[in-house]
């Protein structure tokens, strides 16, 4: 076993993967500020009598709580290292009965594991390990915690934006998609609308062509929306719920669909936000409402990425471990940093699949080279001081 394959087996992977576990048993749903700060309860327990400040935000309008973890053993005044994740998942209370955690092969399987408990987990075992073996690291070490990034990080934001500011660089333990070893370098922008369209209601047998259909106009909103997915290059659209109507014999008065929009760059998400924000009801006696706008601004592949990403690359050489990046469609919370110019590498977590899905998964191969990988980045000073 050479030197850098010595750097991947000194994690243990038995240890590692029990402590995701946990976390994974504790059921956490985003409209559950109170499971949520059962697990940040834990978590907080894990630094009891270490050398980190640890900071409680508490739950608030419906959403999650959030800890701040940092560990500056000599009071640095340089800009730290942040490693931020989220706790929150899709998975309403219940969902562990109905599907337990199960083992099958290299996959674990459980929900909120691969989005992203492990990766979070991961972050957090992290400045364990700093704090309890007295490593003292190159910069001070941030771990970020929120519980509502699944449903738009509306409370976190400006602690995420706050924390972004000072950091020198940003670390985000999102899960690993694609072969093994890949990272996320760029995520397009992602805004979201809601059509509510109100016409006229009429007996459908007796009186049709005295009622104006609010159904019928969203349908025809929601062609033409989903339309622009081919003519716009740089943007795509896809009309995720839609509901109205009282009875079938009823011409519907009052129907709705919500519109979820992804863009590549900034300019392309705030040109079409406008566009859907001004749109008109094609029957002049429907009345139509558009509300709604941008989450998460676009996360480019800056140069301050880029160089991130080639100096990251080049410690993980050093460790034998592959590094190849992508870029995603969907969001995270890298996308509310990188808006801000910093350098930010995402999708740091675990490989594995089924995000949003009954078959979720991890792969228990790659947690002690993505933990090898963090230690090294929080603890290598020629690494560090690129940044």
């Amino acid at each position: 076993m050479n030197e850098n394959s010595r750097a991947v087996a000194a994690f243990d992977t038995e240890a590692l993967v029990a402590e995701i576990l946990t976390w994974v048993s504790y059921e956490t749903p985003s409209e559950r500020p109170d499971l949520i700060d059962l697990l940040l309860d834990h978590v907080e327990g894990l630094f009891e009598g270490l050398p980190v400040k640890r900071t409680r935000l508490p739950a608030r309008d419906g959403r999650g709580g959030q800890l701040v973890l940092r560990y500056d053993p000599v009071q640095s005044n340089s800009a730290p290292l942040l490693f931020m994740g989220h706790i929150d998942t899709v998975w309403a209370a219940g969902t562990l009965a109905a599907r337990p955690i199960r083992i099958e092969g290299d996959k674990i399987f459980g929900p909120g594991i691969f989005d992203m408990k492990a990766g979070s987990c991961l972050a957090a075992m992290t400045l364990l390990t700093l704090a309890r073996e007295g490593i003292v690291p190159p910069r001070p070490v941030i771990v970020y915690l929120n519980g509502d990034e699944e449903i738009g990080s509306d409370v976190s934001r400006d602690t995420i934006a706050e924390l972004g500011r000072e950091a020198a660089m940003i670390m985000v333990p999102e899960p690993s998609f694609g072969e093994v070893g890949t990272v996320i370098t760029a995520r397009k922008g992602w805004a979201n609308f809601r059509l509510e369209a109100t016409g006229v209601s009429a007996h459908a047998g007796g009186s049709l062509h005295e009622g104006r259909s609010a159904i019928r106009e969203i349908a025809r909103q929601v062609l033409a929306i989903e339309e622009l997915t081919r003519t716009e290059a740089h943007a795509t659209f896809n009309a995720g719920t839609i509901g109205g109507g009282t009875r079938p014999n009823v011409v519907p008065e009052f129907a709705w669909t919500e519109i979820d929009m992804r863009a590549d760059t900034q300019a392309d998400a705030e040109r079409l936000t406008k566009h859907i924000l001004r749109l008109t009801a094609h029957d002049p006696d429907v009345k139509l409402v558009v509300t709604g706008g941008i989450n998460r601004p676009p996360f480019p592949r800056s140069q301050e990425v880029k160089r991130l990403y080639e100096a990251t690359k080049t410690l993980a050489a050093g460790l034998d471990l592959p590094l190849n990046e992508a870029s995603r469609g969907g969001v995270s919370d890298g996308n509310l940093v990188a808006c801000l110019g910093k350098p930010v590498l995402d999708g740091l977590g675990c490989s594995g699949a089924g995000a949003h899905a009954l078959h979720e998964h991890i792969l228990a191969s790659t947690v002690a080279p993505r933990a090898a990988l963090m230690f090294a980045i929080a603890t290598n000073p020629n690494y560090s001081a690129q940044f």
